[in-house]
């Protein structure tokens, strides 16, 4: 009784494996993030290409185009999923109990009235207009999506352990949904190598970007919004969840006794975000999530820049290229659950890793590349595929069953992630040898040693990493919320207290 009561989804034997989960629920809940891979997908590979080759603008400025606010967003979806939790959300009959899809919607609404903004011409804005001018413009629009984007994303990561129990069963779904993404890339990339074939058989239409391809991208953000919305109604109509009881965490009422008796088994106690902060476990799986996110963030952002500086490719290489990644990154995702069934979470990592060094060790040998870039972006593609799915499975492993917690977790391995790719990014545009050119000669090798930095550079960090791992194994330290009478020496209610040695100790193998 003194004992915090779990939520539903931890109780033994109440959560839903994918055994129970029809198909057509996993595909239903792999469509609640289509929207976002598709912005994200425009966005990384696409943003800074239409900032300097498009529209004209300048590396820092771009560099601060894109860093802008994203830790704004992680934190106000974390506090909003919080409060939502706190309070309820409004439903038919009065205050409804808190579900992820409910904190879904608002962040879905946000990404649809905000993102056709950023890909489109500044309305008012002349030739003239000076560049600071047309960001203070740009900047509400790229607020609003940030924090959207982010809440949807952490909600949509905090339905896994929501949705299945079992370690396999997780891998499954984010395979689910990492193919989902896989397929959102192909289609933002199939668009655009349509939009560009089309506008290169005109006559007055170049081989290379220029002011000329403005409607291209508009065109192409305008699609991407329209698809999204449609997979997002798929969505919320095919996607159930148990909520969470309002005041799900004890509370003092008039009629409870001051002295409890001690239970006489250790029930599972409540992980809160607080007791989060002072597990190591935490930062072990944070760091290899936030090395994760920079392999696969950053490749995608430079590898337009890479083709078009570095390689002198023609323009319809920005699309062929990247669909080759996802399209063997889509293939990889299938083999997720019965390779990590095989070798287990770290080896599957390490095997991502190895084939992501394969790639780099290409890229740093060849500086003139033909048709083999093909083969090098199918490595890349796969790559990051396998060490993005299996990161994301250690994350849902981590949280086990304090999905009540889950949205706090992914919230922050999510800023962490969004500031590092943020302060990365200011610091390769910092370098870039051309501050007061679009482009010049020395772009060519610049391009070229970035992509092998972030890739081979931090695949050895991230090979650090889940060395840490393999050599200390993450051990969950469960922190009991104890209820303590007259009787109790010195423990108040809403304190917390270890208990390892008495409660349970989850490792992530």
């Amino acid at each position: 009784r003194g004992m915090a009561e779990p939520p539903a989804g931890a109780r033994a034997g109440a959560g839903t494996g994918s055994a129970e989960l029809p198909l057509r629920a996993r595909l239903s809940f792999a469509a609640g993030h289509f929207l976002n891979d598709l912005c994200a997908s425009l966005w990384f590979t696409y943003l800074l290409l239409y900032l300097h080759s498009v529209l004209g603008y300048g590396h820092r400025l771009a560099a601060l185009w894109v860093r802008t606010c994203p830790s704004r967003g992680l934190a106000a979806s974390v506090c909003l999923s919080e409060l939502a939790g706190a309070i309820g959300v409004p439903g038919k009959q009065g205050l409804q109990p808190f579900t992820h899809c409910s904190a879904l919607f608002p962040g879905t609404t946000c990404v649809l009235v905000s993102f056709p903004f950023i890909f489109n011409p500044c309305l008012g804005c002349q030739e003239n207009t000076p560049q600071w001018a047309a960001f203070i413009y740009y900047l509400p629009f790229i607020v609003i999506f940030q924090f959207g984007w982010a809440a949807t994303q952490i909600s949509h990561l905090s339905l896994i352990p929501e949705l299945v129990t079992s370690d396999h069963e997780k891998v499954e779904l984010t395979a689910f949904r990492y193919a989902f993404t896989v397929m959102a890339n192909i289609t933002v990339y199939g668009l655009a190598w349509l939009l560009l074939n089309f506008q290169v058989d005109q006559p007055d239409r170049t081989e290379h970007l220029g002011i000329q391809d403005v409607p291209v991208f508009r065109n192409l953000s305008l699609i991407v919004v329209g698809l999204g919305a449609v997979f997002s109604l798929i969505f919320h109509l095919g996607t159930k969840e148990k909520p969470y009881p309002l005041g799900s965490l004890p509370r003092l009422e008039e009629s409870a006794p001051l002295l409890q008796k001690e239970p006489t088994r250790s029930p599972h106690p409540l992980l809160m975000w607080r007791d989060w902060l002072l597990e190591p476990a935490f930062y072990q799986v944070a760091v290899l999530y936030m090395s994760t996110r920079l392999i696969v963030n950053l490749s995608q952002t430079y590898i337009a820049m890479y083709l078009t500086n570095s390689l002198l490719l023609p323009k319809k290489y920005i699309a062929t290229i990247p669909l080759v990644m996802y399209i063997s990154g889509f293939l990889s995702s299938f083999l997720m659950k019965p390779v990590n069934k095989w070798i287990g979470r770290n080896l599957t990592y390490f095997v991502g890793i190895l084939v992501i060094l394969a790639f780099a060790s290409w890229v740093t040998l060849a500086t003139q590349m033909g048709a083999e870039i093909y083969g090098a972006a199918a490595l890349l593609g796969a790559g990051s595929a396998t060490i993005l799915v299996t990161s994301l499975s250690m994350t849902a492993d981590l949280i086990g069953t304090n999905t009540h917690s889950g949205a706090f977790v992914y919230g922050a391995m999510s800023f962490t992630d969004k500031m590092a790719n943020g302060l990365a990014v200011m610091a390769i545009q910092n370098l870039h040898p051309c501050p007061t050119e679009l482009c010049c000669a020395a772009c060519v090798s610049f391009y070229h040693w970035v992509m092998v930095l972030v890739t081979g550079g931090v695949a050895v960090a991230a090979i650090v990493s889940l060395c840490c791992i393999m050599v200390w194994p993450i051990r969950i330290r469960y922190h009991a919320v104890c209820l303590q009478g007259l009787s109790g020496a010195g423990t108040t209610y809403g304190g917390t207290e270890s208990v390892e040695g008495r409660s349970q100790s989850g490792t992530i193998n």
